[in-house]
């Protein structure tokens, strides 16, 4: 199908690919994260270090929640690149259709389960008595809109999967301006505080939500469905929770995993929280070109997988390790040198912005594991390797379970242990992609193959 919205990754330059679809990807991902940057500095800010930290101990929560429903997007995403690798026009809008009815499923219970649940998962983390009350206003509200955030991701995953990397970068920027609007006119406008910032993000995802599937109607002839289409066909159904479960199950062990290390850096006080909560919302950002790769990496070595052009996916594989290498090395040189500045726009008590700036320091010697990580779980996603998101999950959890607790027995390293856990974990799980990836396994799973 010949349309300016689909870029075949079957054919043509690898790098140029891979580059034309991360820098827009990366650009919407950068704004994605302006939502969290702007509900950290106006709560650091007009709202005080307690409010921040409680924000910033939710954050993994709800990422736990809505892991479930970004793996099942994942799973749709890569069985609709291999079936448009593989030619099979139809099989892609059929997935696209049957990835309703499975993702909004789950997008709708997890919304139910996170707002029911929240008081009792606060209290599990041990969250101090003056950030209770915010952590719970922000996780309610947020929590709620899990759905809309369940349909965005299935959305920008089905576009990406075709080679649109700039649908979801058009609507992402125009939300995060509307966030920050209404970021402005909530808190310092309403004096609503944790409350108003929440409310903004939930208003905001449901536009970028809306905007990309009225676009994605009106410009791509995949999202032009006939009835039949909506028919259930098991056998999608079977593969999206096939190969969207394991990577769910990835995100949630991941996730849990930071939700245990959040519940050590609570046990150290506020301070600690804040300065944690402010090096978390700068690493979200150093995340983002890392993401960006992977999200391009796993749409070519989806297709390319799908077309049977396994040679091809090493290629690709080996040129964004070359690209990931880049990444890092400036991103390394950036926390050494601006380190204080950058926390220091998150809040201004001195102590928590030396606590902080040292903690990036520490962390970002060890980006080459969190960049090994991200360019092979693209890579292995892609191509439908469900046993590596699962052996990845695992890495993670044993990885931060097993060095904080070895850490924080060592008296002169105390609070630092949480910033060196997630260091020492990026190494061991980048490591582990890295093999995983050498063995070859994956040349086995492609759906088309099935």
């Amino acid at each position: 199908m010949g349309n300016d919205n689909i870029v075949d990754m079957t054919k043509g330059d690898v790098t140029k690919h891979l580059l034309q679809f991360t820098i827009p990807m990366l650009i919407g991902n950068l704004f994605q994260q302006i939502y969290n940057l702007v509900d950290s500095i106006i709560v650091g800010r007009f709202a005080g270090a307690k409010a921040l930290g409680a924000v910033g101990s939710v954050g993994m929560v709800m990422f736990l929640f809505f892991s479930l429903c970004v793996g099942l997007s994942v799973g749709v995403g890569i069985i609709v690149s291999q079936y448009f690798g593989g030619e099979d026009y139809e099989k892609v809008q059929k997935t696209i259709a049957n990835s309703v009815y499975v993702v909004g499923s789950m997008g709708v219970l997890m919304s139910v389960v996170a707002v029911v649940m929240a008081p009792t998962i606060l209290d599990w983390m041990n969250t101090p008595v003056d950030n209770y009350q915010y952590a719970l206003e922000y996780m309610r509200i947020t929590g709620a809109a899990t759905i809309v955030v369940a349909l965005y991701n299935t959305i920008s995953a089905v576009l990406r999967a075709l080679g649109d990397s700039k649908t979801p970068l058009i609507f992402l920027v125009v939300a995060s301006i509307v966030n920050v609007v209404l970021d402005l006119v909530f808190v310092l406008g309403f004096d609503m505080g944790v409350e108003g910032v929440a409310i903004a993000t939930a208003m905001s995802q449901c536009i970028a939500t809306v905007g990309s599937l009225v676009v994605a109607v009106w410009k791509n002839p995949f999202f032009r469905f006939r009835r039949e289409h909506f028919v259930i066909d098991m056998k999608i159904v079977k593969d999206i929770f096939g190969l969207g479960l394991p990577v769910a199950g990835q995100q949630a062990m991941i996730s849990l995993s930071i939700i245990l290390l959040q519940s050590v850096v609570n046990s150290y006080g506020s301070v600690v929280m804040a300065a944690y909560t402010a090096t978390s919302r700068v690493e979200q950002l150093v995340h983002q070109p890392f993401n960006s790769l992977s999200m391009a990496i796993s749409t070519f070595a989806g297709q390319n997988v799908g077309a049977t052009q396994y040679e091809r996916v090493k290629e690709g594989n080996h040129k964004a390790m070359k690209v990931m290498f880049v990444f890092t090395l400036v991103m390394i040189v950036i926390m050494m040198i601006f380190g204080d500045w950058i926390v220091g726009v998150f809040v201004e008590e001195p102590d928590i912005i030396a606590i902080g700036s040292m903690g990036l320091r520490v962390t970002s010697v060890m980006y080459i594991g969190l960049g090994m990580i991200y360019v092979m779980r693209g890579t292995l996603n892609g191509v439908g390797d469900a046993k590596y998101a699962l052996i990845n999950g695992i890495c993670e959890v044993v990885g931060r379970v097993v060095f904080v607790m070895v850490l924080t027995r060592i008296p002169m390293i105390g609070f630092w242990s949480v910033w060196l856990t997630n260091g020492f974990t990026w190494m061991l799980a980048g490591i582990t992609s890295v093999l995983r990836f050498k063995q070859g396994r994956w040349m086995r799973y492609s759906i088309t193959k099935k």
